[in-house]
């Protein structure tokens, strides 16, 4: 019989677990949907980097939450996850596919959840296969079917946006507070990798404050607010960054973030689904559209 080691990562891991997890079925870009799971979209390499940057990230953060299936010296999966306040955040999960239905996987959402024991909350994205949604049922998450949306956005229909700027390191108290309205735990330190792989916009208003990240394509990537007219704002600020032509791509939308697929409507984009958002002890948080890891 096989003996699987599951052991602490460490940063020697990294480049292993990126395999394992750049070609998962959740890992797909919205703009390739359609690919077959037996066919899926390999991670690009800019994209690999930031997963690497951000993986690193959490291994210094929390190596209690950061665990790897090993067998005969050889990387089978991995489960990397943080603690931000009182909050649980699994930010990636796989086992290689000759790996899978062994009971890898529970082995390592074990050490990963026990990271979490003292939290209140939990949350993080799931993809949408069936082996992996059961066990996280399981777990005790209840599951929010999430929406993406993809094309080119219709320049005429862009509104004027006022009193949205451009953020900073400066901002990142004001996005903390913002992120415990909305998710009930603020980023803390995750504002440093973010700020370091995405633009920041942020709209100050007596009536509400919002943020987001955004790419250089123009696609938000996290999105928090304490009022839909805000998060509205920072979205189409985001949208009207985009390079004509170019497509735009908004992910991790659940049904508490209709205002969202408002704004890609309006923007002519076409709307599909794609994975869960998992949850323990909250609802979906609203202003609010997560980032992929970082949630």
């Amino acid at each position: 019989m096989t003996r699987v080691l599951i052991r602490p990562a460490r940063e020697a891991d990294l480049e292993a677990m990126s395999a394992i997890t750049a070609t998962s079925y959740h890992e797909v870009d919205a703009r390739t949907f359609h690919r077959s799971r037996a066919d899926p979209e390999i991670r690009p390499p800019a994209r690999n980097s930031k997963w690497i940057d951000r993986t690193r990230h959490t291994l210094t953060t929390d190596p209690e939450g950061c665990w790897i299936a090993e067998i005969d010296g050889r990387v089978v999966g991995g489960a990397i996850s943080r603690v931000r306040e009182l909050m649980w955040i699994p930010a990636s999960f796989a086992v290689t596919p000759e790996c899978r239905g062994q009971g890898i996987g529970n082995q390592l959402l074990a050490a990963a959840m026990h990271h979490g024991r003292g939290c209140l909350r939990g949350m993080f994205a799931a993809s949408a296969d069936p082996g992996a949604v059961r066990r996280y049922r399981l777990a005790g998450f209840t599951l929010h079917p999430q929406m993406f949306l993809t094309g080119v956005v219709d320049r005429d229909a862009i509104p004027v946006v006022e009193r949205v700027r451009e953020g900073s390191a400066s901002d990142v108290d004001l996005l903390n507070s913002i992120d415990r309205q909305t998710r009930g735990a603020a980023h803390l330190s995750d504002h440093e990798v973010l700020l370091d792989q995405f633009r920041l916009i942020v709209c100050e208003r007596n009536s509400g404050s919002a943020y987001a990240y955004v790419d250089e394509a123009g696609s938000p990537h996290l999105v928090a607010a304490t009022s839909r007219r805000t998060a509205t704002d920072v979205m189409w600020e985001a949208l009207a960054s985009s390079p004509p032509g170019e497509t735009v791509s908004v992910r991790h939308i659940t049904a508490a973030n209709e205002w969202a697929v408002d704004v890609g409507m309006a923007a002519r984009m076409s709307l599909h689904q794609s994975g869960y958002l998992c949850l323990r002890g909250m609802q979906p948080p609203t202003p609010y559209l997560h980032h992929g890891s970082l949630l």
